[in-house]
């Protein structure tokens, strides 16, 4: 409730600013870098797994159609 009190009243950049801002406060200068590497780790790995589902389930469709043709072929 409060974060949408402020940005009614800060926008755009000046709220990205305060969000960095109070990032520093909480964590500190040297603790950002660690936390934005580990960050981007665990987005690459979100992303590879996000493809990976997607594959499965791509596979998954081709299978289930081809399985579907083939009994349809055999009933005619």
């Amino acid at each position: 409730m409060f974060l949408m009190d402020i940005t009614n009243f800060v926008a755009g950049p000046e709220l990205i600013i305060l969000v960095i801002v109070v990032g520093v406060l909480i964590f500190g200068v040297k603790k950002i870098p660690e936390l934005a590497k580990t960050f981007g780790k665990a987005k690459g790995e979100f992303e590879k797994g996000k493809m990976e589902g997607d594959k499965e389930l791509k596979d998954l469709k081709e299978k289930a159609s081809d399985d579907i043709s083939k009994n349809e072929t055999k009933t005619d």
